[in-house]
């Protein structure tokens, strides 16, 4: 399957030191008409899809993610952006970057390597404790392993791709991060696995993925 994406990169001086989080917050306020820049539809309830749009702070540089009717979007809002203010800070934008693509997703014949480069909130309620309770390593990596599964497949149905083969997951490396999702603890997991599955990069998996949480790329 083809799907069309577009990278906005944006650097600031001085450079960003938030969260992607604030700086969804920022672009949202900023352009409150467009519903797929928050996610949420003008009654304040939440769109139910994968978020076509996403936004990370990589290197202290913003990304803005979008993804099929997002691209236009982003396309829309990225020449009226001079300057950041994220908590009362400013950032004045130096450069911005627009890359617009197609992207491959989808079930692959071979093994692809990914590393999560921030941190990838896998477990809700029920299967935190599921995960808790474990005890062993082996245990533990099961319970992420059908999570991650689930993710991939939660992914490809927001997007209408059907999962005609068995997703392989293998070399599962993870360890886990204490972050915080809107000043609340959480426990994520960083590190690396190989899926028989093609993922743009920059791409998240999980939970709050419209904020960063879960973002991936290929190893090379």
């Amino acid at each position: 399957m083809t799907i069309t994406q577009a990278i906005l990169k944006i650097k600031t001086e001085p450079l960003l030191s938030e969260h992607g989080n604030s700086l969804r917050g920022y672009i949202a306020n900023l352009f409150p008409r467009y519903d797929i820049l928050h996610n949420h539809k003008k009654d304040g309830r939440l769109l139910y899809l994968y978020p076509r749009v996403q936004y990370r702070v990589i290197e202290g540089e913003g990304y803005i993610i979008g993804i099929e009717e997002g691209v236009s979007v982003i396309q829309e809002i990225a020449p009226l952006l001079k300057v950041i203010t994220l908590k009362g800070a400013n950032y004045r934008i130096i450069r911005k970057q627009f890359i617009s693509e197609d992207a491959r997703f989808g079930i692959v014949d071979s093994s692809i390597n990914y590393s999560f480069i921030k941190p990838w909130l896998a477990l809700n309620e029920q299967n935190y404790q599921e995960y808790m309770k474990s005890g062993s390593r082996s245990k533990r990596e099961k319970v992420l392993d059908a999570v991650l599964k689930g993710n991939i497949l939660s992914l490809s149905k927001s997007l209408g791709y059907v999962v005609d083969r068995q997703i392989n997951l293998t070399s599962l490396n993870l360890k886990a991060a204490e972050c915080f999702l809107k000043s609340t603890p959480m426990l994520g997991f960083l590190g690396t696995f190989s899926v028989n599955f093609e993922i743009p990069d920059y791409w998240g998996i999980g939970k709050s993925v419209s904020r960063g949480f879960g973002t991936i790329i290929r190893c090379r």
